[in-house]
């Protein structure tokens, strides 16, 4: 079952909606808690998380390398970093510092643990 579900051949539209919403749940949570992160509106947060989740999406898919903050150790938790940070330059109002990508990973990581299903 685990495998169908991390299959990118076996995505459904449903499930990439759930992704994208629990990404901007998870990423407006971290914003909250890490200082050197904000998010100026819900619009913003929304199309960071469509964002952030295509980025996992590609760098998944393109290096097999799972971006989640714990998803391969340090290496994953870098890329989780990066994603966020590179997301800054994207997405209006959606503004993060180095530091603030970091802190972001490891808070991201965490609530990640708490909210069940894998969002980023």
């Amino acid at each position: 079952m685990a495998e169908r579900e991390r299959n990118p051949e076996n995505v459904s539209i449903g499930s990439v909606v759930l992704r994208v919403v629990l990404t901007a749940l998870i990423v407006g949570i971290a914003a909250f808690l890490t200082p050197g992160f904000s998010v100026s509106n819900i619009g913003a947060l929304l199309i960071a998380g469509v964002v952030i989740a295509g980025l996992d999406y590609l760098i998944e898919r393109i290096s097999g390398v799972d971006a989640s903050p714990f998803g391969r150790g340090i290496i994953g938790f870098i890329v989780a970093a990066a994603i966020l940070y590179l997301t800054s330059f994207i997405v209006a109002g959606f503004n993060i510092s180095i530091l603030g990508a970091i802190i972001g990973a490891l808070v991201i990581g965490v609530v990640n643990a708490i909210i069940p299903g894998r969002a980023f």
